[in-house]
């Protein structure tokens, strides 16, 4: 049975007009991985011109990744930390995929072609400092950019249309049953009211850019500015993810 980490990234990708390719189907236990296993993912994006210079290195969303024409991409599902820059430095496994030789032997498989390194993230540290800091440690290693799994969820959640079965993603059929049952509120991740109130959903942006080419729709985020689920969730995931204090019973 395939990883949900992998599976929400792959579909997440995919939404994205991505290619994906699993060059490794096999689990690694009791040894360290080879240069040639580090990388879960290639994806390839038709719609992104070859050769076209990369987004600024830091955290990514659509808009970045519409820019991106192939990348290599590692998932690190390690829900229950925040990497700070320290923790980053002890733990080599996250970054392995950027280095030289991994890379090598990853871009070979896209026929020599470059790729981004897309490191896929569970959280970044709430505080800016500390989150610019551990993007800049992450590039030093060569990490190009970062997905955060909040986000990816946010933008799945919003783009699943409930009166379709998504047989052949268990991901998207449990975000379509949960949201068919009235447990996720469109624009918005949130299974238990109270504990976070993000802006109500509005229409769809006026403006152009990643809102037209993905079709999410507008969102107003909790500094009232305006602009698509996922741009907001990329924001809003990064800066407000020290933990909140249940609101006082009205």
């Amino acid at each position: 049975m395939a990883s949900v980490n992998e599976q929400i990234v792959r579909d997440y990708l995919e939404m994205q007009g991505f290619l994906v390719r699993q060059p490794r189907k096999y689990q690694i236990v009791a040894r360290a991985k080879g240069a040639n296993e580090e990388v879960d993912f290639l994806a390839v994006n038709p719609s992104a011109g070859a050769g076209g210079e990369l987004p600024e290195a830091g955290v990514w969303g659509a808009r970045e990744l519409s820019r991106v024409g192939a990348a290599l991409v590692a998932v690190r599902g390690w829900h229950s930390e925040r990497f700070t820059a320290q923790m980053l430095a002890k733990s080599p496994d996250v970054y392995r995929f950027a280095e030289a030789e991994s890379a090598r032997a990853a871009e070979a498989e896209l026929g020599g072609r470059s790729a981004a390194r897309v490191l896929c993230l569970g959280s970044l540290p709430g505080d800016a400092a500390q989150r610019a800091e551990a993007v800049a440690f992450l590039k030093s290693r060569g990490v190009d950019g970062v997905l955060l799994f909040r986000p990816m969820l946010l933008e799945l959640a919003d783009r699943i249309d409930g009166k379709k079965s998504y047989e052949k993603s268990d991901v998207l059929q449990l975000l379509r049953i949960l949201k068919a049952h009235g447990m996720l509120r469109m624009g918005q991740l949130d299974l238990f009211a109270g504990r976070r109130r993000w802006g109500k959903a509005a229409g769809p942006s006026e403006s152009t850019g990643v809102a037209e080419t993905t079709g999410t729709t507008g969102t107003t985020g909790t500094d009232g500015t305006t602009g698509t689920v996922e741009a907001v969730a990329v924001e809003e995931a990064v800066a407000e993810q020290a933990p909140l204090e249940p609101e006082a019973a009205e």
